[in-house]
């Protein structure tokens, strides 16, 4: 998927391109996007291909294309304070992003599936706290990552306020993935090729926006032990608090 603007030459100029076709409309959401650089979470010999609207994929590494990212913040409608859950967080470049926008008492979680993956997302997140001067006056949630299937979160964990999933989900799995929400909270997902929005108003509500037509990779299901029983991910909300915020540098 992409494809839909020119290609930039640097990162502000992506931007000034997503802009102008409509992908990114709320001023926040342009402020997260320019403050971090694209091309910094491509490996070097890509780097070309940063500012082009295409994904881009390397083994288990992947990053969606600039005009799904938009319609993905977007559609969160993130806002300081609120718990964020994403579903196969990859490289954590949209964990970043969100991040700038939580603030000091969001929280900022991640679940992905590839050990390898996560790695490379933790020397990607080290770089930008280290490196980044654009928000220096802005406090950062600082997602924090785990390695697990997110089809097995455990259901002791506590819905989030917005809720992510970078996999094309099945109807299958859609009701899963709805109760991993909080009333009022809501969840964006390629389902059934359709990049969807879902917003949980009561217990048993749901009011349900198609935004646009998606190609994804698949939900991978999860593998069972010898024992037949499955690991669950555990995640733990620090009441009232994210697991980790700091002010840049």
């Amino acid at each position: 998927m992409g494809g839909a603007v020119s290609a930039g030459e640097d990162n502000d100029e992506l931007i000034d391109n997503l802009k102008e076709a409509q992908y990114i409309r709320t001023e926040l959401v342009e402020q997260a996007f320019r403050a971090i650089d694209r091309a910094d979470y491509y490996l070097e010999e890509f780097k070309e291909n940063a500012y082009k609207d295409l994904a881009w994929k390397h083994g288990n590494i992947h990053l969606s294309a600039p005009c799904i990212y938009s319609e993905v913040m977007e559609a969160l409608d993130l806002q300081p304070g609120l718990s964020f859950l994403n579903l196969g967080s990859g490289t954590g470049y949209l964990s970043s992003m969100v991040g700038l926008i939580l603030g000091p008492f969001g929280v900022n979680h991640g679940v992905e599936l590839h050990s390898d993956v996560i790695e490379y997302a933790k020397q990607k997140l080290d770089f930008f706290i280290r490196t980044s001067d654009s928000f220096d006056k802005f406090d950062f949630c600082e997602p924090s990552f785990v390695t697990g299937n997110c089809l097995e979160i455990s259901p002791d964990c506590s819905q989030y306020d917005r809720v992510y999933c970078g996999a094309g989900v099945q109807k299958e799995h859609e009701e899963y993935m709805k109760s991993l929400l909080k009333v009022g909270g809501i969840l964006v997902m390629p389902l059934e090729e359709k990049l969807t929005k879902i917003t949980r108003t009561g217990p048993s509500a749901w009011e349900t926006k198609k935004i646009l037509a998606v190609s994804f990779a698949p939900l991978i299901q999860p593998c069972h032990s010898e024992s037949g029983k499955s690991r669950l991910v555990q995640l733990r909300i620090i009441a009232g608090h994210a697991t980790e915020s700091r002010r840049l540098p």
